[in-house]
């Protein structure tokens, strides 16, 4: 009988905002990108939201002083830098995951595209033209990988 291969070491990916203010690291897979059009998602934004997400577990803030948390809704709420506004994540209350802006992780993040959500709420002035599968509202079903 052979020894067992070592496990590989799990992924690592670290993250922050634009002044650097808040940094992040998740020690566990990511979520492909959901691309939310939701109306909140665009007024937080400026734009939809391009998310991943990482369980709870796998997840650590690391320099956190001027993150700051806004309940955006009775659900969930979004997480974003005091110091220089970078929008960070959104967190649902009672979940075990928080989503992560994508285009806060650091370096390649060897990620997908998964689908779209909240298509009926897009803006007028874009085109969703990617093959992407489309959803009026969040009734879609993209695990979070363990």
């Amino acid at each position: 009988m052979s020894p067992e291969a070592p496990r590989s070491a799990a992924p690592s990916h670290t993250g922050g905002c634009l002044c650097g203010a808040v940094r992040y690291e998740v020690t566990g897979r990511l979520r492909p990108v959901v691309f939310c059009h939701c109306t909140q998602c665009r007024r937080s934004t400026g734009h939809f939201l391009a998310a991943t997400a990482a369980k709870l577990r796998d997840f650590r803030i690391h320099s956190g002083a001027e993150l700051r948390w806004y309940a955006s809704s009775d659900a969930a709420q979004r997480g974003f830098c005091g110091r220089c506004g970078s929008t960070l994540f959104w967190q649902p209350h009672g979940r075990d995951y928080v989503s992560i802006a994508a285009g806060t992780v650091d370096g390649a993040t060897g990620l997908d595209g998964a689908c779209h959500i909240f298509v009926a709420d897009k803006g007028d002035y874009y085109a969703i033209d990617d093959r992407l599968p489309q959803h009026a509202g969040d009734d879609f079903s993209v695990a979070i990988p363990s």
